[in-house]
């Protein structure tokens, strides 16, 4: 006999199970089951503030409170008690029938739990007809939201607004989130279904009186849990629901989002992280709370048959004969029976119905601990032979466990497995006759799980919130004045605590502090900054160019601070710059700090490439003089000629005069202008130059004054030829110092043979063996050869009169011998003969690019008249005296030691600029031996 039964449907924030609080409290009695332990916990403590302890009862798998006089019963579903004559039963997430897991017994609940005077169903509206179909006589009640729900779509995590829920769907994701918030907002409150009710009060309380302003959990959340959130963002679409990775459905996100907006207050939901937007058919039965009805409701045969352990299992397997009802699949108890049926030390104790009843009790042990099937069901078969023997599980061994368990030292993950472990001997504890003493081991196990909660507790706080941090941040949501200020070194300093440094116009944080605390602190510290940001900006942009610079990297520097960096432009030697200013400086400050840096750099490419722009502006310059200065301007004032030896050939005489005015030099090997080969120029070059190309790492020019470089196969060609180097075997040589070494060359037999003079090893600062590569790094063939050293004839002194020891006129027998021994055995030297050793012949249409790789021409008879730059000149440009050249010495200056020689030996890097041994060029230096 029952009484009125009433389905009470619709979203969430109606108010549902509040009504059902006061409809049960109306009655003499009432029974309420709710779909998760934590749920269950919260309603028992508000009826337990309304009516006192000694009427409420709480049953839960693992936890069971029933006073003597018990009128109200406060349950998980499953713990729900049966025939006990209630006035009132009501039951919560309704729909919850259609879960694959738990399914069954909810609707097993719906189909045979009543109240004597009264039944209540509360759920989601999809549930209408199948209760409908399978509850006789029921009458629908529709609540309607008290608030909107609105999509808000994606939000960074970083960008979350407070009082959110973020929800994950494992652990892990649970934990990463809960980090990033520790580090970005001061931390997170964390809720899952699997922690104990006492951890998760404790972490609720922490969000609902403001400590931390963010909650992440998972979906558990959404079985009614009633907490202040605004904003509910999804980090995944996407679950594991025990057996495979599916999609949510739209039910079930609309139960989770419902969870924004509390009461009145309206709420909004979303996504975060790597979760795409949701579709917009299901964003509008999100809001809307129009999802597809429940069409199949999990189903197991309630009646079962203890006579064997094979009609057990074939009676769970029943399917049933209603079309609202399907058979879901085996559960974690119906499984475990299954594999314990195949143990032989189980199938040898079974042999009574009740033994088929125990066993099955038995399976009903949830696998808190998550573990394999045979370990949980290793487990099961240790305690069934315990509770057949009749004596139930030992004392000894029990405590034996929970020793092994009791302990509070650990990190996260070991404290969690722990509560698992002690869940299980929780649930144990409250099967009455399992245990000899059972109130002792109740409150043994439930004083374990409570040292464990709160250690649990302290282990998620201390990991995932900042308390220093969620202090300041709670102070400045509630705009109290904090103390903040900025001394002359840049140190910040908030309410007398070192903040982090104001470098150049970043705000950086302290690396000796913690970073999270400096970068939460930074935001107090602003306050304090934006007045420093404008007279920063200030000085920065009346400071002169002599205080800034630029690195090797295309970074923009104002003393030894980084300010900016240069960005690719409309053209090689125009480019632009992106200025480090933080986003709390304002506008006007980073407009202001752009300003000086385009100014800087523009006046630096100004001064540095004057020549080559020069020779651009020059108007003078037509036809193919034009063209070719068009060149050099893209090369950045050096072209390598074989790439250009066409155009180079249908120069005439008067262009090239134009373009030698602009100090352009017509060299055999590359043409380029002197001025730019200096170590600013060329430093800067690299720089445009990778900029342009868009490298990702910048090549470093060489240290300044060498004349060769070691030739590293890691560096592209480009690299060598835009710092003004042209390789040539192991080393590069710099191309000015090629060129003059090119006109000692072509004064030489090239076809017969030469040999290498001291002014060519001058040049080049070479041993013979070096300068041999290099002549085969520039196409010539380098024969080596021994051969006796040419003696120099000794002067012959004239005797002195009044000497002790005159020189006689016969040499002595031993001066004689030593003499003969020396004519007997010659002194060696090593040399080498030089001959050109032309490439084969190109094709007719790629002569010109032959033509530069050939060897130098002669003058006289071999050689006949220079084409380029008057009679009787070698190739190149020669200054001489018919130009207004003082007569050169040795080596191509007035007196002397030859340029290469001099650069080499007295030309060694600056004390203030010392070789970089990271630098590829230098790296092979650092061991040189020079020569004395």
């Amino acid at each position: 006999m029952s009484g009125q039964i009433t389905a009470m449907l619709g979203p969430t924030n109606t108010g549902k199970t509040h009504y059902a609080i006061e409809r049960m409290l109306a009655h003499r009695t009432g029974v309420i089951g709710l779909p998760l332990r934590l749920l269950a916990r919260e309603v028992y403590d508000r009826i337990v503030r309304a009516r006192g302890p000694s009427c409420v009862a709480l049953v839960t798998g693992e936890e069971r409170i029933v006073p003597e006089r018990t009128q109200y019963w406060v349950c998980t579903t499953e713990a729900m008690p049966e025939g006990i004559g209630a006035d009132f039963v009501a039951l919560d997430e309704i729909q919850l029938c259609a879960d694959p897991e738990r399914g069954h017994v909810f609707t097993d609940r719906l189909l045979h739990a009543r109240g004597l005077h009264e039944t209540l169903f509360l759920g989601s509206e999809t549930m209408k007809g199948a209760i409908a179909a399978l509850v006789p006589k029921v009458q629908f009640t529709r609540r309607e939201r008290f608030s909107e729900l609105k999509w808000a779509g994606s939000k960074k995590t970083s960008r979350m607004p407070a009082r959110s829920a973020i929800v994950g769907f494992s652990v892990d994701n649970v934990y990463a989130i809960a980090e990033l918030l520790r580090r970005q907002k001061g931390g997170s409150a964390v809720v899952m279904g699997a922690l104990s009710p006492r951890t998760r009060n404790a972490q609720v309380e922490m969000y609902q009186n403001g400590d931390v302003d963010y909650l992440v959990a998972t979906d558990a959340i959404g079985m009614g849990l009633n907490l202040d959130i605004e904003h509910v963002a999804f980090s995944a679409t996407s679950k594991f629901d025990g057996r495979r990775m599916r999609p949510l459905f739209p039910h079930e996100l609309g139960q989770i989002a419902g969870r924004a907006g509390r009461h009145t207050m309206d709420g909004t939901f979303g996504v975060t992280g790597e979760a795409s937007p949701l579709p917009p058919e299901v964003i509008d039965a999100v809001e809307n709370h129009r999802f597809a009805p429940i069409q199949r409701l999990q189903w197991r045969n309630p009646r079962l048959e203890f006579g064997t352990t094979a009609r057990l299992i074939q009676s769970l397997e029943e399917s049933p004969r209603d079309e609202w009802l399907t058979r879901g699949r085996d559960a974690d108890d119906l499984i475990a029976l299954k594999t314990l049926s195949e143990f032989p030390e189980v199938t040898d104790r079974v042999t009574h119905p009740s033994d088929v009843r125990l066993l099955w009790d038995v399976c009903r042990i949830p696998d808190f601990r998550s573990i394999s099937q045979t370990e949980h069901a290793t487990l099961l078969a240790r305690i069934f032979g315990f509770l057949q023997s009749g004596k139930g599980v030992p004392s000894d061994w029990l405590a034996g466990q929970i020793a092994r368990i009791d302990k509070v030292q650990g990190d996260i993950d070991a404290l969690s497995k722990r509560l698992a472990f002690i869940r299980t001997w929780t649930y144990v504890a409250q099967r009455k006759g399992w245990v000899d003493d059972e109130s002792h081991w109740r409150a043994e196990t439930r004083a374990v799980e409570d040292r464990l909660s709160d250690a649990l507790h302290g282990a998620l706080t201390q990991r995932f919130v900042d308390r220093r941090t969620s202090v300041l941040l709670r102070r400045l949501k509630q705009k109290e004045t904090l103390v903040a200020e900025v001394n002359d070194k840049g140190e910040v300093m908030v309410e007398g605590e070192f903040a982090g440094r104001l470098d150049g116009f970043r705000f950086k944080q302290d690396a000796t502090s913690s970073p999270d605390e400096a970068k939460m602190l930074a935001r107090a510290a602003y306050e304090a900054l934006r007045p420093e940001f404008s007279l920063r900006a200030d000085r920065f942009y009346n400071a002169p160019d002599t205080e800034m610079d630029f690195t090797e990297q295309g970074g923009l520097m104002w003393g030894t601070v980084a300010v900016g960096k240069l960005v690719k432009g409309p053209e090689a030697l125009r480019p632009t710059v992106e200025a480090f200013v933080d986003e709390e400086a304002g506008a006007d400050v980073a407009e202001k700090v752009k300003r000086r840096l385009q100014h800087f750099i523009d006046r630096k490419i100004a001064t540095l490439f004057e020549p080559l722009l020069a020779m651009s502006r020059d108007e003078a310059l037509t036809g193919l003089a034009r063209g070719f200065a068009f060149r050099l301007v893209e090369a950045m004032g050096i072209v390598p000629r074989e790439g250009v030896a066409a155009e180079v050939k249908e120069l005439d005489q008067e262009a090239r005069g134009a373009l030698r005015k602009h100090g352009v030099r017509f060299g055999q090997y590359t043409i380029f202008q002197q001025a730019l080969l200096k170590p600013a120029p060329t430093r800067l070059r690299l720089v445009l130059a990778s900029l342009w190309d868009g490298l990702q790492e910048f090549p470093e020019s060489p240290p300044p004054g060498l004349v060769t470089i070691p030739n590293v196969a890691e560096i592209e060609a480009s690299a060598y030829t835009r710092s003004g180097y042209r390789q040539a075997g192991a080393r590069a040589i710099r191309i000015d110092m090629l060129e003059r070494l090119a006109d000692i060359l072509r004064g030489q037999d090239s076809r017969g043979g030469f040999e290498a003079n001291p002014d060519m090893l001058s040049i080049t600062g070479m041993t013979l063996e070096q300068f041999a590569d290099l002549m085969e790094g520039l196409g010539y063939k380098a024969e080596k050869g021994e051969r006796e050293k040419a003696r120099v004839a000794p002067v012959p002194q004239a005797p002195v009169e009044g000497a002790e020891n005159p020189i006689p006129e016969e040499a002595s027998p031993i001066a004689a011998a030593e003499a003969e021994a020396e004519a007997a055995a010659p002194e060696m030297e090593v040399f080498y003969t030089f001959t050109w050793a032309p490439r084969p012949r190109a094709p007719r249409g790629d002569r010109g690019a032959e033509r530069a790789e050939r060897g130098p021409r002669r003058d006289g008879a071999e050689g006949g008249k220079r084409r380029e730059g008057g009679e009787g000149k070698p190739r190149g440009d020669r200054k001489d005296t018919k130009f207004g050249g003082k007569p050169k010495g040795k080596g191509g200056k007035p007196g002397g030691k030859p340029d290469g020689q001099r650069q080499f030996e007295a030309r060694p890097p600056k004390k203030d600029k010392p070789i970089d041994p990271d630098n590829p060029f230098a790296a092979a230096l650092m061991g040189f031996k020079s020569k004395s």
